[in-house]
């Protein structure tokens, strides 16, 4: 099963953070994803449907401990062609925890994908997804997770160990 080692952080400013991220990548080019992701009752894990900009989607289960620092998630995705029909099957058979709506910039480094958020209703966040290799130890991604805050200025302090979806429901209890 795929795994990976991310981090998020709330960061003051997408627009500030993308020079220096991109100055770390051999891709000159960032790309611009529009995502709305819808949340189910699930027993174990995560569910959600992420639905493009472009009508496509996919359906993606995760595990991934609430924990400050990098911490691993694994998971697994399907791709849905038929997203919103599949979120009325699911809300229905599920229920509904709730949707997060963002706008993202991903920028390519090695193996590690760095998202820029910018977030309906929380603002703007850093998230890195070191994409571990078959067999690769969850220490090296944890050490790549490191040295890539290191290199973008992200302190300790501004790391964020729940999910946005945890974030916009705590703001609105």
């Amino acid at each position: 099963m795929p795994a990976n080692v991310e981090i998020k952080a709330r960061i003051a400013s997408v627009t500030a953070l993308l020079p220096l991220a991109q100055a770390l990548s051999d891709d000159e080019h960032a790309q611009l994803i529009h995502q709305d992701d819808t949340f189910f009752t699930v027993p174990h894990g995560r569910l959600k449907l992420r639905v493009f900009a472009d009508g496509t989607g996919e359906l993606i289960h995760y595990h991934r401990a609430n924990a400050d620092g990098p911490k691993v998630s694994d998971y697994a995705i399907s791709t849905v062609s038929e997203p919103d029909s599949l979120r009325e099957v699911l809300e229905r058979a599920c229920g509904l925890l709730g949707r997060v709506r963002k706008e993202r910039i991903l920028v390519l480094v090695g193996q590690t994908r760095i998202h820029l958020d910018r977030v309906e209703g929380l603002g703007d966040f850093l998230e890195l997804e070191v994409v571990l290799r078959p067999g690769q130890p969850h220490a090296e991604g944890h050490a790549i997770a490191r040295s890539l805050m290191q290199q973008l200025g992200v302190a300790e302090s501004d790391l964020v160990s729940v999910a946005y979806l945890d974030l916009l429901r705590d703001r609105a209890a």
